[in-house]
């Protein structure tokens, strides 16, 4: 039978957290310029596949101050959910499956905790 798990609510919060700006974060660096100053685009076909970016007019002041925001804010979050007095109370072969449990128990309840 799988263990049940009580995440307090401030853990599960942040965890849910990190997802949305981990989420906020990969769709915000898709829609940015593959490059960060402005480049000339460039291809390559010496090496074992193809490789070919267009030129790249760099990122805009705001869209760095978003992207670092985010990364801060991840980092924040990160460290928090990782560090969280709860991990204590569990015996440290099982943290892992706390952990995974953690991570993919955003939109149930404590009770649907103890689906595999």
């Amino acid at each position: 039978m799988a263990t049940t798990y009580d995440f307090p609510s401030d853990l599960r919060a942040g965890q849910e957290e990190l997802h949305q700006v981990r989420a906020e974060l990969s769709a915000l660096l898709k829609r940015l310029p593959w490059s960060v100053e402005p480049l000339d685009g460039f291809s390559d076909h010496n090496g074992w596949r193809k490789v070919e970016r267009p030129a790249s007019p760099g990122w805009t002041a705001d869209e760095q101050a978003e992207v670092e925001k985010l990364r801060q804010r991840e980092h924040e979050l990160a460290v928090f959910v990782t560090c969280h007095r709860f991990w204590a109370e569990i015996a440290a072969g099982d943290r892992m499956e706390a952990r995974t449990r953690l991570k993919h128990a955003h939109g149930t309840t404590p009770a649907d905790d103890t689906a595999p």
